[in-house]
Order: C-alpha cells, then structure tokens, then sequence
C-alpha cells in the first residue's frame, strides 16, 4: 500500500504547516507555486520574473519529487490579469518544445495577495514509483 509523502523544495516554503507538494505512489500534486524570489523571498513587482520564478519551482519541485516536467499531466495557472499570457506562453514553449508531447493547462483569472500576478499548481504522474 502506498503512504503519502510531504516533498518540499529548496528556496520555498508556505507559511501555513503544508508540503510544497504531496506524493502517494506515483502520484504528485503541488499546492500554489508563486512567484517569489527563491533567494529572498519577495515578490517580485513585474510579471515576467514571477513567471520566471513560478517555472523555476516547478523544475525544483519536480527534481525534489525525483520527476521532470515530463511527468507533468496538467498544470493550472491563476494571473491577476487573466489576458496578460506572453511571458506566460514563453516560459511554457521553453519548457515544454514539443506540441506531441505538452501537459493540459487551464489558466484562471484570480484575485491574488500580497502582489502576487500569478501562481500555479500541477499534478503529475512521476514514472519512477
């Protein structure tokens, strides 16, 4: 029987007592992945370097899970500004070249804090289990 496993990530944190993400077996979910400055921990003010960072996370939680964003089946993103998705489509065909082979994404317009401009969550199947 699988157990759940908390897997957090080097440079971030949440304030409240949760994992980065949750792992039962080959399963994998984040909670939010934002765009804060792993180094510091402030929010960047533009929405390009917290794009920048938001897909940093996610290599870095995917690399603490033991995946790759291979693994990744769906990833959904919040922006404050729901039409403002260049930096977004950017950060996206950089890390995911291959239209045969990209996660479904789902983006919703969000009322974040603390000036947030975007998070994201994914769920993954990790191949290694």
């Amino acid at each position: 029987m699988w157990q759940r496993e908390s897997i957090d990530s080097e440079g971030f944190s949440h304030e409240n007592p949760i994992p980065v993400a949750s792992r039962i077996g080959p399963y994998l979910a984040t909670g939010a992945l934002t765009g804060k400055d792993p180094e510091t921990g402030e929010m960047p003010s533009d929405l390009d370097t917290q794009v920048k960072n938001v897909f940093d996370r996610i290599h870095r939680v995917m690399a603490a899970a033991g995946g790759t964003p291979e693994d990744i089946l769906k990833i959904t993103v919040y922006l404050a500004e729901y039409r403002q998705r260049s930096a977004l489509n950017a950060a996206w065909l950089e890390m995911f070249p291959d239209p045969s082979s990209r996660p479904a994404r789902h983006v919703i317009a969000a009322s974040l804090d603390r000036g947030a401009l975007i998070q994201a969550d994914l769920f993954a199947i990790l191949q290694d289990s």
